[in-house]
């Protein structure tokens, strides 16, 4: 019988099991996890349940019996030490466990400040997984004084959350302006003044010098001189691809775990998934970081696994949620050199072409345009510009015109 072992037992470790199970695969299925938790959502992590609005419960993606009620051997707690690609093994602890095919769905892992400047005090947090924000949590209150460092989507979702409960913010991003790496500056200006109207203290093209204090986080220096007293830091700056054990295992790396558009590694039994794997798009070579490509990408492999020689073709769409507003973000803006604002009463959003080709939309409190972008997208099709600039103009026409 054969037996396909998964190592990640995140959203994409965790859709890729139960997608073998649906498409009817009736093998041995193993699923590996260094965390104890069973896979969960990562994304309320640092809203609802940093906030204190979400049980733990509620961010398990499915309950811990499924696993055992669809025949899913579910080891937890327990972290991968090698892989031996020739005998088609992996050690776990003391065992070793053998496989026909193998998935790593390993993740990424967040970008830390070096010990050499103060990252290694008590008081400095990463936002990645539950120990995380379990951790930090008791430190985020009311009164206290907490730095932000990173102005990505990290930093300013930890930033709302720590100001929606009383703490005094700052905040400090390297680059001219938050965002700058993924998003336009129509954006920016967007998210900067909803920050400061919620007294987040924004300092963009200012770093970190370092960090101070006696076993606890006191203090920074930032780059312009300036200095913070501190009670907590939080640190946005960014993942990495977790490919540890592919390279142990030998598999081609390029910005992760190199794939083909399958989801298969340079090691025909060895596959990956999720924000570890990068794949070829549109002439390029990817690699996405979120929920939905997790998931689509996981169970296509999953699909592929069975011998359904499926391309990966992602549709991509993200998105954050700051105080009351909502961002939905659909397609990839990369290589955009024009921006068309639209705006009403109550929504805004922001459309991002190269040339007249529509790449992408950044939408604010607008479901509509984000649907609507969404299924142009899908479509092929590119809008008028000034069609989607005029108000007045029915969304849902452009899907005809």
């Amino acid at each position: 019988m054969s037996h396909i072992v998964v190592i990640g037992a995140g959203q994409a470790g965790s859709s890729l099991v139960s997608k073998l199970r649906t498409l009817g695969f009736d093998g041995d299925v193993t699923l590996i996890g260094a965390e104890p938790a069973p896979p969960y959502q990562r994304p309320p992590l640092s809203k609802a349940y940093l906030l204190g609005e979400m049980e733990r419960e509620r961010l398990y993606l499915r309950p811990e019996a499924y696993y055992g009620d669809n025949g899913i051997a579910l080891k937890l707690g327990q972290s991968v030490t090698a892989i031996d690609a020739a005998a088609k093994t992996v050690s776990v602890g003391d065992d070793v466990i053998s496989y026909d095919q193998l998935a790593l769905t390993t993740g990424s892992i967040p970008r830390r400040l070096p010990a050499a400047i103060g990252g290694d005090l008590k008081g400095v947090f990463t936002v990645r997984d539950l120990a995380d924000v379990d951790a930090m949590a008791p430190e985020v209150t009311e009164g206290g004084r907490v730095l932000i460092v990173g102005g990505g989507y990290i930093g300013l979702e930890a930033a709302a959350v720590c100001s929606k409960k009383g703490m005094k913010v700052t905040l400090v991003e390297m680059a001219d302006r938050i965002l700058q790496r993924v998003a336009s500056p129509q954006t920016s200006d967007y998210f900067r003044g909803l920050h400061t109207a919620h007294g987040v203290d924004i300092r963009e093209g200012v770093g970190l010098d370092r960090l101070t204090g006696e076993g606890h986080v006191s203090g920074a220096v930032l780059s312009d001189g300036s200095e913070l007293q501190l009670d907590m830091v939080i640190v946005g700056v960014g993942i990495v691809p977790d490919a540890r054990l592919a390279d142990l295992a030998g598999v081609a790396l390029e910005n992760g775990i190199k794939t083909d558009s399958y989801g298969c590694t340079s090691d025909p039994s060895i596959w990956a998934a999720g924000d570890c794997a990068s794949f070829p798009y549109k002439g390029n070579r990817i690699r996405l970081e979120s929920v939905q490509n997790a998931i689509d990408q996981a169970e296509c492999v999953a699909a592929n696994m069975m011998g359904a020689g499926k391309d990966y073709m992602p549709e991509p769409w993200f998105w954050s949620d700051q105080y009351d507003t909502k961002l939905q973000i659909a397609g990839l803006n990369t290589g955009y050199d024009d921006i068309v604002t639209r705006k009403t009463d109550d929504t805004l959003s922001f459309w991002y072409f190269t040339g007249d080709q529509f790449l992408a939309v950044d939408a604010i409190n607008d479901p509509r345009g984000y649907m609507v972008g969404k299924r142009l997208l899908s479509m092929g099709k590119s809008p008028d510009k000034a069609a989607v600039a005029d108000a007045a103009t029915d969304l849902k026409s452009l899907l005809k015109a």
